[in-house]
């Protein structure tokens, strides 16, 4: 089969201030675990047999797919969330899948908005859901600031 895959996924956060927008979104991925690897951006599917791990350290310079959600906000007092959820059906022989959502407002309501759009993946491709994992940061801006929410794709290895 092309494509075959398992490995693992866990989920990380973090949010940070900035003198500019990629100063913060540095600071956030730095503060999530993440700011010293080469995210590549993937839609929304966890490989079948992917085991949830917890966060772990990554090599310097690696290529890592990720699934995430960011949003930064020059707007001093805003409050601003990040929060990502996997949502993992009853048959363990499909994949789990991952929704991201950012935007002004409070981690509590981001990651129950992220948690629904997850359970609607499933719903829509006729699939029970067994289990959600979600996370969420927020962060109250006090000149520039990036929150950022993740799940983070590995070999397993």
């Amino acid at each position: 089969m092309i494509g075959k895959a398992s490995g693992c996924h866990f989920l990380t956060c973090g949010a940070a201030e900035g003198p500019t927008r990629p100063n913060a979104l540095d600071g956030a991925l730095l503060q999530a675990g993440v700011g010293n690897v080469n995210l590549v951006r993937i839609s929304s599917v966890v490989p079948p047999g992917s085991r949830f791990v917890e966060p772990a350290p990554l090599a310097a310079g690696t290529i890592v797919p990720a699934a995430y959600a960011t949003i930064t906000s020059e707007l001093p007092g805003e409050v601003i969330s990040a929060g990502v959820a996997v949502a993992y059906p009853r048959d363990e022989s499909l994949p789990a899948l991952i929704m991201e959502y950012s935007a002004a407002g409070h981690k509590e309501d981001i990651e129950a908005i992220v948690r629904r759009m997850a359970q609607e993946s499933l719903a829509r491709r006729d699939q029970a859901v067994d289990d959600i994992r979600s996370i969420a940061v927020q962060h109250k801006v006090k000149t520039l600031g990036t929150a950022f929410a993740a799940v983070v794709l590995g070999d397993g290895n």
